[in-house]
């Protein structure tokens, strides 16, 4: 059992941040479901010692090593840079559009904010926040983009089924006459 719990940290650590699932990690470690899950909650359970720096955590439907938030501060020193990490509004809109309605393509996003964002998609694809999800079967075969499991992460979702819903006023979309007012003009 404690080379199992070597070998599932060996496991975690080399799949990095795109996490593994349960079903590949019994494949892989010739174990069945029940033994895995006891695995990892044994080596949850020493990660949660306070002399330890990691922690497993469950997201975007895999299992991953992370770092404790408790200690973010520290981190946050060693490769955050707030002036130049941080999401603008506009990048912030952008993912919402494309968490919301993907897949999606550029000139779809560009509809919905009112203005081009092109610049802004190349940044938070860069960012490892955004991917191309394939082509559109528009005319011109335009990419189609969608939201990453770092995207997830970043936000602390397990699956984009988490996000918030919309809730979507209610308002009187009777028309209304432009050019009536409640002031008459005098001729």
């Amino acid at each position: 059992m404690t080379e199992l719990l070597g070998v599932l940290e060996g496991i975690l650590f080399v799949v990095g941040d795109e996490g593994i699932n349960l079903n590949t990690l019994c494949e892989i470690m010739e174990i069945s479901e029940t033994e895995a899950k006891d695995l990892l909650l044994k080596l949850k359970k020493s990660y949660e010692e306070k002399d330890r720096g990691l922690r497993i955590s469950y997201l975007g439907d895999a299992f991953k090593l992370t770092t404790k938030t408790e200690h973010k501060k520290y981190y946050e020193k060693l490769v955050v840079n707030p002036e130049t990490n941080s999401l603008s509004q506009a990048a912030l809109e952008v993912l919402a559009i494309v968490a919301y309605n993907q897949p999606i393509t550029r000139v779809e996003i560009d509809e919905l904010r009112g203005v081009g964002c092109s610049h802004i998609l190349r940044k938070l694809i860069a960012k490892g926040l955004l991917k191309e999800a394939g082509k559109s079967t528009l005319p011109g075969r335009p990419n189609l983009y969608k939201t990453t499991s770092e995207f997830l992460d970043y936000f602390g979702l397990a699956t984009i089924n988490d996000l918030p819903e919309i809730n979507s006023r209610n308002e009187d979309t009777e028309e209304k006459e432009l050019f009536n007012s409640i002031y008459k003009e005098e001729i």
